[in-house]
């Protein structure tokens, strides 16, 4: 079977920047399974595993607008102190989760002063080209209630 919408697709994989720095990895974790086509991996990696098979390597270097966009400088913003109350410390690289119209955002403070919190709501890694080595395990049919859910039983 290759990997199609709908297949759920087992797979061992790793992450690097540009720099070839290793980001994330499944080494030590065990293997990633996913439900192809429903979003749950990011664009261009699905792209790049679409129609491959079991026992495939695929190495994928995905551009950041494949990835987790491009990084938008709108969405650095100076937030009110006081709408981080209970927080005594706030130093750079600390991450916040804000509840957001369609969800949950991770804002990472760039700085912070007596009165107000610069914030990048960005993710992380927007605007990195990330490389893929990915080592397909498994492609097999999705059940029905992995089809229901969207994610794998």
């Amino acid at each position: 079977m290759t990997v199609t919408k709908n297949a759920v697709v087992t797979m061992d994989y790793a992450l690097t920047n540009p720099e070839g720095e290793v980001l994330d990895t499944s080494e030590g974790r065990g293997p990633l399974s996913y439900l192809h086509g429903a979003g749950n991996i990011i664009p261009g990696l699905e792209d790049a595993l679409e129609g491959k098979a079991q026992g495939e390597h695929v190495s994928a270097v995905i551009d950041a607008k494949d990835a987790y966009g491009e990084r938008d400088e709108s969405r650095v913003v100076d937030l009110p102190r006081d709408r981080f109350s209970g927080v005594e410390t706030i130093e750079p690289g600390m991450q916040f989760q804000a509840q957001v119209d369609g969800g949950t955002q991770i804002l990472t403070v760039q700085s912070a002063n007596d009165e107000t919190v610069t914030v990048d709501a960005n993710h992380p890694l927007a605007g990195v080209t990330l490389t893929f080595e990915v080592d397909i395990r498994d492609v097999r049919e999705a059940s029905e209630q992995e089809l229901e859910t969207g994610t794998v039983q």
